[in-house]
């Protein structure tokens, strides 16, 4: 049956939702299947390459390529939670998930995107050490503190994640069971709820804001702070080459926490689906194909390590 038993005051639990996606017509659907399937296969294959490249050169074993090796791991599992599923929701006409499948489905999207945010900060205080204080960096940043940044990254990411979804599967959805989304996300399932969600609602909101804004102020006094050393270096050449080490970084952080700022710092009623789902494809499929390319051609220790790999490979 398509409801489960009735469970008090007229509710119902649902037994799998349907992800509405976008509409396409006939003539479209192949056209984006291949370019979904091309742009995931891509993004996996280039962070994949990333990590091949750090942990096969020397010259990259140092706590940025460390960090930046972890942050192409996560993105292999980031965009795998969600593409495969949206590429074959394009030509299914099967779009069901079923109930358990949305809540980990959204459980290990919480915590990947809530994992980024933090590792982005730690990254931001690593060049911030770097570039302020070059002579301590090897003594401050250490391969056990290195370990102890990730590690705390992840733990954040999965307490973040498990608090939200405590909240999230204790609701009760009715009669509507249809997700105006292509994944499973927090605040078209909050739409959808016929029990009270203003608590669940208040604790996203809270959560969504304390793991967003305290990395991303972290990030900006690190850059504060970078920049008025970098400004105080004499020659013109010196100051280029401090930028160049964190301009991939800081490009990065951009694209990444401007997109994700939009869709969940904001409370359910400013919620919209259309720009909602048009942002969440930019930080979902564009912002993970493009970050690897950001790390390659706008750093020059990954442009020859990259080189030095595959000639040698040949």
């Amino acid at each position: 049956s398509f409801f489960c038993r009735m469970v008090g005051r007229n509710e119902t639990k649902v037994r799998y939702f349907i992800l509405l996606g976008f509409p396409t017509t006939g003539e479209l659907q192949l056209l984006l299947f291949s370019a979904l399937l091309l742009v995931y296969l891509l993004t996996v294959l280039e962070n994949f390459l990333i990590i091949l490249i750090i942990r096969n050169n020397h010259s990259l074993q140092k706590p940025m390529y460390f960090f930046l090796g972890n942050l192409s791991f996560l993105e292999i599992w980031y965009v795998s939670v969600i593409e495969p599923k949206m590429i074959i929701d394009v030509l299914s006409h099967d779009k069901r998930i079923s109930f358990q499948g949305c809540m980990a489905q959204l459980h290990f999207f919480v915590t990947f995107v809530c994992t980024e945010y933090v590792l982005l900060a730690v990254m931001a205080y690593d060049r911030f050490v770097a570039i302020c204080k070059p002579l301590r960096y090897p003594l401050i940043v250490s391969h056990k503190l290195c370990a102890q940044l990730v590690a705390a990254c992840w733990m954040c990411g999965l307490a973040t994640s498990s608090i939200k979804l405590g909240f999230i599967a204790s609701l009760s959805f009715c009669d509507v069971d249809k997700i105006n989304h292509y994944f499973c996300d927090i605040s078209p399932l909050l739409n959808i709820s016929c029990s009270d969600s203003s608590l669940a609602e208040l604790v996203d909101f809270t959560l969504a804001l304390l793991v967003i804004m305290l990395p991303l102020c972290a990030v900006v006094a690190s850059y504060i702070c970078i920049l008025f050393t970098v400004l105080k270096i004499p020659s013109s050449q010196g100051r280029q080459k401090a930028f160049s080490t964190c301009s991939s970084h800081l490009t990065v952080v951009i694209l990444f926490y401007s997109t994700t700022l939009f869709t969940y710092a904001h409370p359910k009623l400013m919620y919209t689906y259309r720009a909602n789902k048009v942002v969440s494809v930019l930080y979902t499929v564009v912002v993970p194909l493009l970050n690897p390319l950001i790390y390659c051609l706008r750093n020059k220790e990954v442009r020859v390590a990259m080189r030095k790999t595959f000639t040698c490979r040949r």
